[in-house]
């Protein structure tokens, strides 16, 4: 079988138009709970678009110091096809720089665009165009951005703060010939150059907000991707390379936030769809891959003492992530307001459906009256940190029961070793069959294209 997938693709195509898809924190887990709700609740008799691609396969993800990997060593896996320590970007362990596939592609004549949800100059799309020793170095990622000569980025906003004497991230894009693109409006203006990058706007979250929250004022996702594919038919339209990371499926996943991961990861197969769309009008021309970094929060259907039947109906009545509640439960907690439980229950009701379209037993009322009583009327200050969010007793309480009454248990709050899909559709599709490594998927890109192979494990 291998001897005939390396001989198909031997006399295959060069695909001119590529779409790697990297679902942040996205493993197997995520993606069933995310169809068992497109089946269940949308009563959709497709499945999610990425199962329904003729590749459906899987890879490791561990790094070379930990078997469980963070962002950086699995976006730099994925990138360049080495593995490396967690914590490092676009860098080998002993801290030799290696190129991505995108800066390769670039190289080749490609144009390029790398986009996410979350802040552009974080560990995934970093991975691509960066070589530092620390996720955490972002003015030095920016740095390495402007150097790329990429066409477009896209996603939050960015972090980098400036070294005294030196100038802002936003300076240093723009005398590298950059165009700086604030939100939605700005960007359908097109009043903007070859190479582009374009961030959220307002800039009070590292991030374009949520699906579940449903900001119609940021950037989305699916927004973004469709910005890319208009930029790079116009900037080089006989061949290109787009990276799109759904990174607030990750965010989500941390704090354990079941109903806001769900919706990301359908908004995340809703932006693959753009990318088949593209693919059905350049069949001959066109490969989508579909994958993840790791998987987060080790997210399992069902949980002790539960019912077989698991009522993702409850993510409906959800109308806000755990992330926004926290941040307005601070603001009702600070200047001397003073909530009552019933003013809570309303709150509850309006925004997780609790007491009108999810009903709470008794042991699960009197569990929120009491986080309440200590987070608002004792003001006890004990929380819960993860990775992206500190949640108080009373949020962290709420969410639990949420996803305790739907059935959906978790291991951890961080990330586990379990193998993410891999999806493909498109010109050499079929030589990513199989159990395989994340280092094997930039590699087979690379045959594809013609372009030396790197040996990173």
């Amino acid at each position: 079988m291998l001897l005939l997938v390396v001989m198909t693709t031997m006399g295959a195509k060069k695909p001119k138009y590529i779409f790697y898809f990297i679902g942040d924190g996205m493993g197997m887990s995520p993606v069933l709970c995310a169809e068992t709700y497109n089946r269940t609740v949308l009563h959709n008799t497709q499945p999610l678009l990425m199962l329904q691609f003729p590749v459906v396969s899987m890879a490791t993800t561990y790094s070379a110091s930990n078997t469980i990997t963070d962002s950086a060593a699995a976006g730099t896996a994925l990138a360049t096809g080495h593995k490396t320590n967690n914590g490092m970007l676009g860098q080998t362990p002993d801290n030799q720089s290696v190129q991505s596939i995108a800066t390769e592609l670039k190289e080749k004549g490609y144009g390029v665009a790398i986009a996410t949800s979350v802040a552009p100059d974080d560990a995934t799309p970093g991975a691509f165009y960066a070589h530092v020793a620390s996720r955490g170095m972002f003015y030095d990622i920016t740095e390495d951005m402007a150097r790329s000569n990429f066409d477009m980025f896209a996603g939050g906003k960015l972090r980098g703060k400036a070294p005294e004497g030196k100038p802002d991230v936003r300076s240093v894009l723009t005398d590298a010939g950059y165009s700086l693109v604030d939100g939605s409006k700005q960007w359908k203006e097109k009043k903007h150059g070859d190479k582009v990058v374009l961030l959220n706007a307002p800039y009070h979250l590292d991030h374009i907000g949520y699906t579940i929250d449903s900001l119609s004022e940021n950037l989305s996702l699916p927004f973004i991707t469709q910005a890319c594919i208009d930029h790079l038919e116009k900037v080089s339209p006989k061949q290109f390379f787009v990276m799109v990371e759904g990174g607030l499926i990750d965010h989500a996943l941390h704090p354990n936030d079941g109903g806001a991961a769900v919706k990301e990861v359908l908004n995340f197969d809703e932006s693959i769809r753009l990318a088949y769309n593209f693919y059905l009008k350049h069949k001959d021309e066109t490969l989508i891959v579909v994958t993840a970094d790791h998987n987060t929060g080790g997210m399992v259907a069902g949980v002790t003492g539960g019912s077989y039947n698991l009522k993702f109906r409850n993510y409906d009545a959800q109308r806000i992530s755990m992330q926004a509640m926290q941040h307005e439960c601070n603001k009702m907690n600070k200047g001397g307001q003073i909530i009552t439980w019933e003013q809570m229950k309303q709150y509850l009701q309006d925004k997780l459906g609790f007491y009108s379209a999810i009903k709470l037993s008794e042991r699960h009322d009197q569990a929120l009256q009491e986080a309440f009583s200590n987070t608002f009327v004792q003001k006890q200050d004990k929380k819960k940190q993860t990775l992206y969010l500190s949640v108080n007793q009373f949020v962290e309480r709420a969410f639990q029961i949420m996803d305790q009454i739907t059935g959906i248990g978790w291991t951890t709050g961080g990330h586990t070793g379990d193998v993410v899909p891999v999806c493909a559709i498109g010109v050499g599709s079929e030589l990513f069959q199989g159990f395989q490594d994340n280092t094997d998927i930039p590699n087979k890109i690379r045959r594809l294209c013609g372009i030396e192979e790197h040996g990173g494990k």
